[in-house]
């Protein structure tokens, strides 16, 4: 806001007393006239200057008293439009306008909700978009007034954004709510203000279009703080609460996120908002909440507001400096009584008061001067700041995205540094547990080694008793004495035996076979010893020496029981080592027990996330299909409204390329049908259906369409059939699209019925078609060689019979005739030789579009199936050597002086385009990179330029022999000079009249012409198992009607060259 701080002392000592009241009255003054200039009934945008003036005024009295007390008087219920634009003024004014102005608005919330049900129970444009806009406002309001902390401006820091969404998540979570109802509001305005207007360049620079589009400019700065605040308080909420509760946030914002993006790249495509408003981009896809990251990643939207330039208004007077128009009257009448009392003032003398008045005045212009450039030079610098202001903003954003970037970059790296160290932990604790079962199992290997030897020993030494006890026992003597020491050594080893045999048994299984063994050979040693006892009486003398043998043995026995122990106390040790081993293995297993638990609980949440993503995808696919639905019915819709479009009535199409198209259509319903059966059979895989219904609703469209264009030239009663035929066609199509965006509708949905219609326009299509010629699709390629060998034929005896002239007529004439008749000739022959050239490059031409095209098909079947090509080809053949025999002719009855002239330039009008004929013919199939094609082209501009030469020599030589035919009249008096003038007045007359009656004639003429060219040249629908039958045997000189092109001469009787092709009414093939 302009305003004056520092007032000059001067200025406010000479103010009046009543200078309060006078400038309160200036001021409501000025309100009144800027509400009225901007609120009118006028279809044009709310001027700038108005709207500013009036937001001046609520900062100038803090508030909207002023403004409402002139609104309410305003008759809105009686204009749509005047409401319209109260509304623009008061978004303005709440956005722009002091901070006092809500709180007054408050007071009038009943009246605005009065005026927008008012429009919205009336059908009016305007009057449905004041039913918006006044929700619109009423929400605003409310969320202002509910949430002080946002201005209506909706501008704030983050900071003030933190602070107003708090730390309750309760209370985030509605002000997140609130902001969707908020956004919903903006967006829904501006979508109905978009659909009532044509989105063309044009109707954005019209005033009825500026006056739709002026308040979106609001709507876009609401709109971009909106999205931001939005996206904050969403990553927050996902911050605080599980993803699942926040899906439906996530799928309203999504929504508004793809109406808000297509919103700003329809508006910044208006030239309308390009010199008003600086429209951000959005990004591509909306932001993902679920990766707290993403937050770095957000871009603010910054609208900028372009620098206005200055307009050319009256200056404001914010500062009384002079005397208002009710203190005039009181000085003026002290002046009259002043007069009166003394008379006149002296005029050439000034007093004091007159020099001080002029001087205020003086310095009351310099003030306002410097006013003005106070004003322009405040609003560059406000400019200036408000887009310094605005990148400070966004390098503040900027630097904010990447400190959140750069803290959640530090937080993963420490969470990851944690598990490293975890992770080396762990390690370890696990190298040291393998080194120390490694120790435990070296010493076991080592324990085991010795036990082992120990064992080896004590056989040994068994080994060796059972020998020595066997050589003692045959030197017993048999002695009774000898006997029972025996017999009670042999009691005592037995029971040693047996006792180490338990222990053994008991101790070491490994041992056991060797201690069977060992008792096996004691039991026979105790055979043996039974043996022995006979012999004890042959050894009673060397008992001595056996006791002493006896006391050796007892004590070898005491170092086996002592070595047996030592044995048994190793095998306690290495049995404990094994119970440790099986605890820690029992451990061993309850962890991996409780690690297969965990894993088997993750695997079921895996499945459980699998079924729901399965479910999530089959949903996204029904929704491709819809969407693919959607738009088919948009296509198909689009095309039945053309059937009532008046623009359309221009567009016209043919029989053939309808009967095309309905085939085309009525092929797609197959592949519907398909695609929608393997759908019902499997819902995952919709690909098929969305393919065919793709296909399906173009073909099916480009028929309705093209029906509709074929209809504006059929009969009455068959253009009334198939519009019908169309629109039942579009009907069911629309059906079925609507039954495939339902998906409980969607199994009863049956493709099988755009059969009907769609055969019902085929059909249609065929009877429009004219009929063909009377000519078997056998004999058409014996038709199309005898035709062109009759055509060059015909070019040669005209070549011949050209040049049997040329030497008659050097023969017969002399002088100028002979000049003139040589140069006919010569330039008849040139265009001869070239239409001659042109002929075989079209037969080569046709050769190789027959060889190239037919494939295993013999020439006959490749004609009879392009039968229509074939006889247009035809038809320009035989314009061809009908024209040459013509031309011919022509030229004979000149050099003979029988003829016209005018006959050779129109003979030569019609081989060119004769020749456009067969050339259009014959380009109809070929490659466009054939080089006979390209020859053939050539050749057709030399054939244009021969003719043009032809009617350049026949035109010179006609002035050459016409202005030998001077007119004398010299020897004429005036009377019979006024009498021929009247009489070839009276001529000129007669031939203007016949000129005008040749003309009606050549028009009737081309007229049926058309007629039969259209009934006779245009061949109906090809039955191949049905040929037609054959033509008249033989080819006349001159063909029918039909065959022979028409054209209208150019007004200067020469030909295009640059064209290349002359025009000509070719036959449709």
């Amino acid at each position: 806001m302009n305003s004056i701080k520092n007032v000059p002392a001067r200025v406010l000592s000479r103010r009046p007393g009543h200078s309060l009241e006078a400038e309160r009255e200036q001021f409501d003054k000025t309100q009144a006239i800027s509400i009225s200039k901007a609120i009118n009934s006028q279809e044009a945008p709310v001027k700038e200057k108005h709207a500013r003036r009036i937001i001046l005024g609520t900062h100038h009295e803090k508030g909207a008293f002023t403004f409402w007390s002139y609104a309410i008087g305003l008759p809105l219920p009686s204009s749509s439009i005047l409401s319209w634009k109260f509304c623009h003024v008061l978004h303005k004014v709440l956005r722009d306008g002091h901070p006092n102005v809500l709180h007054d608005c408050q007071r009038y919330r009943s009246n605005i909700r009065e005026i927008g049900d008012l429009w919205g129970h009336l059908r009016d444009q305007y009057g449905h978009l004041v039913n918006i806009y006044t929700k619109l406002l009423l929400t605003k309001i409310s969320f202002h007034l509910k949430h002080p902390q946002f201005p209506a401006g909706l501008e704030v820091t983050d900071e003030v954004l933190e602070k107003a969404a708090g730390t309750d998540v309760n209370n985030i979570f509605q002000l997140t709510v609130e902001m969707f109802d908020y956004m919903d509001c903006e967006l829904k305005l501006s979508e109905s203000v978009f659909r009532q207007l044509n989105t063309a360049i044009a109707v954005s620079q019209m005033s009825s279009g500026q006056c739709r589009l002026a308040p979106l400019i609001q709507v876009i700065q609401d709109c971009s703080h909106l999205y931001h605040y939005t996206v904050k308080l969403m990553f927050k909420l996902h911050s605080c609460l599980p993803a699942d509760t926040l899906q439906g946030h996530r799928d309203r914002f999504h929504e508004q996120f793809h109406s808000l993006r297509n919103f700003f790249r329809r508006a910044s495509d208006m030239l309308y908002f390009k010199r008003l408003i600086q429209i951000p981009r959005l990004p591509e896809g909306p932001p993902n909440f679920l990766r707290a990251s993403a937050l770095a990643e957000h871009i603010k939207p910054v609208v900028v507001i372009p620098e206005e330039a200055p307009e050319e208004e009256e200056p404001e007077n914010l500062i009384e400096i002079s005397s208002g128009p009710p203190a005039e009257e009181p000085v003026q009448v002290v002046a009259d009584l002043f007069d009166q009392t003394f008379g006149p003032p002296n005029g050439s003398m000034k007093d004091d008061r007159d020099l001080q008045i002029e001087n205020l005045k003086r310095e009351v212009e310099t003030l306002r001067a410097e006013l003005e450039k106070i004003k322009m030079e405040a609003q560059r610098y406000i400019s200036q700041l408000k887009g310094q202001v605005n990148s400070l903003e966004a390098e503040l954003e900027e630097q904010r995205k990447q400190k959140q970037k750069a803290l959640v970059d530090n937080e993963q790296l420490r969470h990851e540094l944690a598990q490293l160290k975890a992770l080396q932990l762990e390690g370890a604790r696990n190298q040291g547990l393998r080194e120390e079962a490694e120790r435990k199992a070296s010493a076991t290997e080592a324990r085991y080694s010795k036990l082992k030897e120990k064992h080896n020993e004590l056989i040994n030494t068994h080994a060796e008793l059972l020998r020595k006890n066997a050589d003692t026992a045959k030197q017993l003597t048999v002695t009774q004495q000898s006997q029972e020491e025996v017999a009670r050594v042999k009691e005592q080893l037995a029971f040693q035996m047996e006792q180490v045999k338990r222990e053994s048994e008991m101790k070491m299984e490994e041992q056991s076979d060797q201690l069977e063994k060992l008792k096996r050979e004691l039991v026979a040693k105790a055979g043996e010893l039974a043996h022995a006892q006979e012999a004890l009486s042959r050894t009673e003398q060397s008992g001595s020496e056996l006791s002493s043998r006896l006391d050796t043995l007892n004590a070898e026995k005491e170092a086996l029981s002592g070595a047996i122990r030592q044995r048994e106390a190793e095998l306690l040790a290495a049995q404990s080592l094994v119970r440790e081993k099986e605890e820690a293995l029992s451990q061993e297993q309850q962890r991996s027990a409780q690690e297969k638990g965990e894993l088997q609980g993750r695997l079921a949440e895996k499945e459980s996330q699998e079924q729901g993503l399965q479910q999530k995808l089959l949903d996204e696919r029904f929704a491709v299909l819809r969407g693919a639905a959607a738009e088919a019915e948009a296509i198909l819709q689009d095309a039945v409204s053309k059937l009532d479009d008046p623009l359309h009535l221009r567009c016209t199409s043919s029989p053939d390329y309808l009967v095309s198209r309905a085939q085309a259509a009525l092929d797609s319903v197959s592949g519907l049908e398909k695609g929608h059966a393997q759908y019902l059979a499997s819902s995952e895989d919709a690909s098929a259906l969305v393919a065919a219904l793709t296909r399906f609703s173009h073909l099916a469209a480009d028929t309705i369409v093209n029906g509709g264009a074929t209809s504006h030239l059929a009969p009455t009663d068959p253009a009334d059939r198939l519009i019908n035929t169309c629109r039942e066609c579009g009907a069911r199509a629309l059906e079925l699209m609507g039954q495939l965006q339902d998906q409980t509708k969607l199994p009863r949905a049956q493709p099988s019925l755009m059969r009907a219609p769609l055969q019902g326009i085929l059909q249609l299509g065929q009877d429009l078609k004219p009929k063909s010629l009377d000519v078997r699709q056998e004999e058409l390629g014996a038709m199309v060689d005898k035709e062109m060998a009759a055509t060059s034929a015909a070019i040669e005896d005209a070549v011949r019979r050209i040049e049997d002239m040329m030497n008659q007529a050097r023969h017969e004439s002399s002088g100028v005739k002979l000049e003139v008749n040589e140069r006919i000739l010569n330039s008849c022959t040139d265009l001869m030789k070239a239409i001659r050239l042109l002929v075989m490059t079209s037969t080569s031409l046709q050769k190789e579009i027959v060889e190239s095209g037919r494939g295993a098909a013999t020439q006959q079947e490749f004609y009879a199936k392009n039968s229509r090509w074939t006889e247009g080809l035809i038809s320009a053949s035989k314009a061809v050597g009908w024209g040459a025999t013509q031309l011919v002719e022509s030229a004979d009855k000149v050099v003979l002086h029988m003829g016209k002239y005018e006959e050779l330039i129109v003979c030569s009008h019609e081989i060119a385009a004769s020749t456009a004929q067969l050339v259009a013919a014959s380009k109809v199939k070929a490659n466009k990179n054939s080089p006979h094609l390209s020859r053939l082209q050539e050749c057709s501009r030399t054939v244009n330029e021969r003719a043009a030469n032809v009617v350049a020599s026949t035109k010179s030589g006609q002035e050459q022999i016409e202005d030998r035919d001077t007119m004398d009249f010299s020897g004429l008096s005036l009377i019979k000079l006024k009498k021929q003038e009247m009489e070839t007045q009276v001529r000129v007359l007669e031939l203007e009249k016949t000129l005008e009656a040749e003309r009606v004639r050549l028009g009737e003429l081309r007229k049926q012409h058309y007629v039969l060219a259209g009934g006779m040249g245009i061949p109906g629908e090809e039955e191949p198992s049905r040929p037609s039958p054959a033509p008249r045997s033989g080819a006349t000189k001159k063909p029918p009607l039909a065959q022979k092109p028409s054209i209208a001469p150019r007004p200067d009787n020469q030909l295009d060259k640059k064209d290349g092709v002359y025009p000509a009414q070719l036959v449709n093939y």
